[in-house]
């Protein structure tokens, strides 16, 4: 705005001088005084053009231009207007007619082509559509081991290959040398990385326990401390609301991995063992089968809901926001304030809050920079591969973040007296979510953001949300991310053939056990099992590239 100001203030100066030069020739008695104002005006000009010109090159720092910064990319990205499809997992379909694509595609010459599609049947879809041959230009999230043989077999570019051409990549992926890990850890059995990692789009806290404080308090229950006091909160809620299913769930399996950090266990298949420094199966180890044993105890006794694995989203929450028929589940953060905007006239007195983890250790994982199993953008394999490349480096740029998380300042978005994010175009009392963002500005949109401005809503926490980052962070409370190992060809190979498979059964094993387990041999059987589907064999592979690891 200010250069925009400096450049008006040129042109009227340019006017002013041409009228006065006129005057010369025409009032000669005055011609020295003229000459003079008019050489006064010549240096004002100098001066001002000067100014502008130490501005604008600070402004463009970056190759920037008047859309902040591009991270090096030159914009637009194209002149040939080349169309990209991308296909978004969202439940907002309007995606031609929000702010934030129109306004990428007059960045970046790109025009964008949404393919929509339901959440719940993204994956399905996806993975249609690439049996198909009518894969759109840019999808997202497959399993690793799927996305490589995709890619291996030509579907997906091979991103190392473009790398010279994407700055804000490489400044991020290969230039960091821990985020450099990605080309260890994720690449293909032909040394190809063939998805692009989504970083940064974690907060330190963003998912946990969340347990009715309302209910909670209006008992004189305390939150919870230890997995004892969590089971005897559960009980003595049942016994006040009979009809009610104190725990429920609607991630389904997930639920084995979401509580398993509260038992020592890190990852779904394999975890690092810190303290004895070695891999080992997860869903084999005496403290996942304890796990289960509680989990099979609040089924027993109706504390854990019957429909803890058939739960949908829609039935999920309206469970937990009725008046008093469930009390404590694992999800999103954001929902403690989701939920209460929804039903605040109804209940106002609602309150749910972030609660301590469940589990021996107390503890819950650390947000990880990276995604290295897949989850981020695949770029299909055509002759539009590298302006979609292109169009993901712009994403990952500080300019491109801010345009996806924020949208366009005075537009979208203004910051506070503070220094804080408020969006424009909301009632003022409304509580706003990344939800409100994405259906009315296209922010957010699953598909398009590959990293996040951390300016932006979801990094200001709502006091809830603070709480939660508090309570965890503050208090030391999470474990380790597990390492991040390179395996060889034949060893990606034996770990693609056994771990899909082991992987499914051991959820189908966990499913039976809490459900319908009768004490007997069940475990001793399931371990007996697990070895024969590869366990051994997947764990001594992690162990060697740990070896390796610890050579180097």
């Amino acid at each position: 705005m200010v250069y925009r100001l400096i450049y008006k203030m040129k042109k009227v100066l340019v006017t002013y001088l041409i009228l006065f030069i006129g005057r010369v020739f025409k009032m000669r008695k005055n011609y020295y005084r003229l000459t003079a104002y008019a050489i006064s005006f010549v240096m004002m000009i100098l001066l001002f053009s000067g100014c502008s010109k130490q501005k604008t090159s600070d402004y463009n720092k970056g190759n920037a231009g008047s859309y902040g910064d591009t991270g090096g990319l030159e914009l637009p990205i194209t002149n040939k207007g080349e169309t990209i499809s991308i296909l978004m997992g969202t439940s907002y379909t309007n995606k031609d007619d929000v702010i934030a694509i129109k306004e990428l595609e007059k960045r970046t010459g790109v025009k964008i082509k949404p393919v929509i599609v339901a959440v719940a049947s993204y994956a399905e879809k996806l993975k249609m559509l690439i049996a198909s041959g009518e894969m759109p230009d840019i999808t997202r999230i497959l399993p690793l081991n799927e996305l490589n043989n995709y890619g291996m077999q030509g579907a997906f570019v091979p991103i190392n290959k473009y790398i010279d051409q994407l700055p804000n990549f490489k400044r991020i992926f290969v230039d960091d040398a821990e985020n450099s890990s990605i080309f260890k850890s994720s690449v293909a059995a032909d040394g190809n990385l063939y998805y692009w990692p989504e970083y940064e789009i974690f907060r330190g806290v963003n998912h946990g326990f969340l347990y009715r404080k309302d209910i909670f308090d209006k008992h004189g229950i305390p939150e919870w401390k230890n997995t004892e006091e969590f089971y005897q909160a559960l009980k003595k809620l049942k016994g006040i609301y009979p009809d009610s299913l104190p725990y429920v769930s609607k991630v389904k399996t997930a639920i084995f991995k979401d509580w398993a950090p509260g038992w020592g266990i890190t990852n779904d298949t394999v975890y690092y063992d810190y303290n004895q420094k070695l891999w080992k199966l997860a869903r084999t180890q005496p403290q996942y089968k304890e796990m289960l044993d509680f989990m099979k105890k609040l089924y027993d006794e109706k504390l854990l809901d019957p429909e803890f694995l058939t739960d949908t989203q829609a039935s999920w929450s309206g469970k937990m926001t009725q008046e008093a028929k469930s009390f404590v589940t694992f999800d999103w953060i954001s929902r403690m304030d989701i939920f209460y905007e929804q039903i605040k006239g109804q209940f106002p007195n609602y309150n749910l809050r972030y609660g301590n983890p469940v589990g021996p250790t107390g503890k819950r994982m650390a947000a990880a920079r990276y995604e290295a199993k897949g989850f981020g953008p695949m770029v299909a394999n055509n002759q539009r591969s590298l302006v979609a490349l292109k169009l993901l480096d712009y994403l990952t740029s500080p300019s491109g973040a801010e345009l996806i998380t924020m949208g366009i300042e005075g537009v979208t978005y203004k910051f506070d007296a503070e220094g804080k994010i408020e969006h424009l175009g909301f009632p003022e009392d409304k509580t706003i979510s990344i939800t409100d963002l994405e259906e009315k500005y296209g922010l957010f949109t699953p598909g398009l953001y590959t990293t996040m401005d951390k300016r932006s809503l979801y990094f200001r926490y709502t006091p809830k949300e603070q709480e939660a980052q508090d309570k965890i962070i503050g208090g030391n409370m999470t474990l380790k991310n597990n390492p991040v190992l390179n395996f060889t060809e034949e060893e990606q190979k034996i770990i693609s053939q056994y771990q899909a498979s082991l992987e499914k059964q051991s959820e189908e094993f966990s499913m039976r056990y809490v459900m319908a387990s009768k004490g007997g041999n069940e475990w001793q059987e399931w371990l007996e099992k697990a070895d024969a589907l590869g366990a051994s064999k997947i764990v001594e592979i992690y162990n060697n590239a740990q070896k390796r690891f610890d050579s180097q």
